[in-house]
């Protein structure tokens, strides 16, 4: 999550939707802002502490953090945005990072299906580090009643238009996104991973991120 006060937004950091190009954009901002050293101090003493001090805002932290931690009025009027992507394709890109970067957590379930069936298999015991990707995107963006809080989501299908559009927004030049993290080892088209009863068991569990965010798993059809 990015909060600055100068160009007056709020940026919310789901994982696996093209965050880290968004962030490495965006860092050159923090250094205009007034209040980049009091937030780069609090940083570096809630890491010192163990984070047992609450001062910071963690890197994928949901919205509903920020709206109990700050002033009321200061948070109504923050330009809020994140990105989002089709679940599908989320499952994948993040099943290729966790096998290229942390493959132990695959704890014998190397293939794609097998793993997928395996974490969101509702008797598994519960492990948020397994894979973040496990986390409906739709909690990162609403408050306790269910209402969507930002101001404007941008599609990771369609990353560097999006991010233009935020730019001009938040009043700020329009930089090419960096290509951060593009994984080399899987193929383009998520729907080859899928077998049909695959396919509808991620649609059930992430229903309400294909409700809510108008995904279809092939929307060429």
């Amino acid at each position: 999550m990015i909060l600055s006060n100068r160009y007056n937004f709020l940026y919310v950091h789901i994982a696996k939707t093209g965050g880290t190009s968004v962030r490495a954009a965006l860092k050159s901002l923090q250094w205009k802002d007034p209040y980049y050293i009091a937030q780069f101090i609090c940083s570096r003493l809630s890491h010192l502490t163990g984070h047992r001090i609450a001062a910071k805002l963690p890197r994928h932290a949901k919205i509903i953090a920020a709206q109990e931690m700050l002033p009321h009025e200061f948070f109504d009027g923050l330009f809020k945005f994140a990105f989002v992507r089709n679940p599908w394709d989320l499952q994948v890109s993040s099943y290729h990072h966790l096998k290229r970067e942390r493959p132990h957590l695959l704890e014998g379930h190397e293939s794609f299906e097998d793993f997928t069936r395996w974490k969101l298999d509702p008797q598994r015991p519960y492990q948020y580090h397994l894979d973040t990707a496990i986390t409906v995107q739709t909690d990162y963006l609403i408050d306790l009643h269910g209402k969507v809080l930002t101001d404007y989501l941008g599609r990771y299908e369609r990353l560097q238009d999006d991010f233009d559009v935020i730019c001009k927004r938040i009043g700020v030049p329009t930089p090419q996104l960096p290509h951060k993290r593009q994984a080399t080892d899987r193929s383009k088209d998520y729907r080859r991973y899928y077998s049909d009863d695959l396919a509808a068991l991620v649609g059930r569990y992430f229903a309400r991120d294909i409700d809510v965010l108008g995904y279809r798993f092939d929307p060429e059809s």
